[in-house]
């Protein structure tokens, strides 16, 4: 019996890693105006992914401790569409506050992750680089 249970527990561990997204992990962005970046966790939230702002960089590469939006989902939403594109989700920019429709690509270790207006029709985006 202890034996049928540790398999099913291995079975069950090993088909949860193989549904993880490809994208889940840790990313630096691209860096702003003033040489910071961030680095944002991206992975599941129900059924959609999201990332969330785990730390602060000035532009030396020293954490910002005190950075108010640690913490805040940067990304929310997003849809798995296959083949490393996600599209349907929302982007919020520390740079402007403002918020965006978006849609993401993933290409080996980055992640080009767009904010667009007019249905899609104007973008801007950034190629994060994972951290892990």
């Amino acid at each position: 019996m202890k034996r049928l249970i540790a398999s099913a527990g291995v079975i069950i561990g090993l088909a949860g890693a193989a549904l993880a997204d490809p994208a889940a992990g840790t990313w630096k962005t691209e860096p702003g105006d003033t040489g910071g970046y961030l680095h944002v966790d991206v992975g599941p939230c129900g059924s959609a992914i999201c990332g969330t702002i785990k730390t602060a960089f000035d532009k030396n590469g020293v954490e910002q401790t005190d950075y108010e939006h640690k913490g805040k989902k940067m990304i929310w939403d997003m849809q798995a569409d296959g083949g490393g594109s996600y599209s349907d989700g929302q982007i919020w920019a520390a740079d402007s506050g403002k918020t965006y429709s978006s849609k993401m690509s993933l290409s080996g270790n980055a992640l080009t992750v767009k904010g667009c207006v007019a249905g899609g029709l104007i973008c801007r985006g950034q190629t994060w680089k994972r951290v892990n």
